[in-house]
């Protein structure tokens, strides 16, 4: 008989996909929700989004990049 796994044995960590953002920090429209979506969960967590022109991009994303 095999011993139990632990809980967190063959889980996988994922990012959750409101934030993952381009390059220049730009939200992406095609994630579900659009960007109205997105922008209001990022807000919730403490991030600064603004509109520029048609883009919409997060302030000072550079400060919260993960590192890998």
């Amino acid at each position: 008989m095999r011993p139990p796994k632990p809980s967190s044995e063959g889980k996988k960590r994922i990012t959750p996909y409101w934030r993952t953002l381009k390059s220049d920090g730009e939200l992406n429209a095609k994630y579900p929700g659009g960007v109205a979506d997105l922008r209001a969960r990022l807000e919730a967590e403490g991030h600064r989004v603004v509109q520029r022109g048609k883009r919409v991009v997060v302030v000072d994303f550079e400060k919260a990049l993960a590192r890998l």
